[in-house]
């Protein structure tokens, strides 16, 4: 276990600013320019990453698609759709960890050996953080047993808030 925890880091802060190889974006399914971290990140990149994700079209909940990083600091963009929160009976606890596996799934296929997560899912779609931070956690860590790549994963998160449930929940990695 210290391996995989080793692995993984909780950052407060702007994804847009991290000196890794991919940030991963929560994005909507229709790969359109949002709100919260999904503009941040279309701001940062400038309109060639808009341009890019209209040539791929959708993107169910829980896939991944990959796009360059154009202005970013990062090389790659790897959009993740989360579930939206409807009570935790509509299996969104697996489509937020498939939304997670995806990624780094993506990662590895990219040869990207540092990635950056924000707290998908948890601004507009409202999924609640502590249970989020706990799907995204369990899941990263899963999959860093099984692959040597990406050799880390950082969480990052907006506000001391976010960032106290991230690191309990690394804390608790099973």
């Amino acid at each position: 276990m210290a391996d995989v925890r080793a692995r993984m880091d909780c950052v407060e802060g702007d994804i847009t600013k991290l000196d890794v190889e991919a940030i991963v974006n929560a994005a909507n399914d229709r790969l359109v320019p949002g709100g919260g971290v999904d503009g941040a990140i279309h701001r940062a990149a400038g309109p060639e990453l808009a341009e890019a994700c209209r040539r791929i079209g959708r993107c169910p909940a829980g896939e991944a698609r990959v796009t360059p990083g154009f202005r970013l600091k990062a090389k790659h963009v790897i959009h993740a759709v989360g579930p939206v929160w409807r009570g935790g009976a509509h299996d969104e606890d697996f489509v937020l960890a498939a939304a997670y596996r995806n990624s780094l799934e993506a990662a590895r296929a990219h040869g990207v050996t540092s990635v950056a997560f924000p707290a998908i899912s948890t601004g507009r779609y409202r999924y609640p953080p502590e249970r989020a931070a706990r799907t995204a956690t369990q899941s990263v860590a899963d999959f860093l047993r099984q692959h040597d790549r990406p050799e880390r994963v950082v969480f990052a998160c907006l506000g001391a808030e976010m960032t106290a449930i991230y690191r309990c929940a690394l804390a608790d990695v099973s």
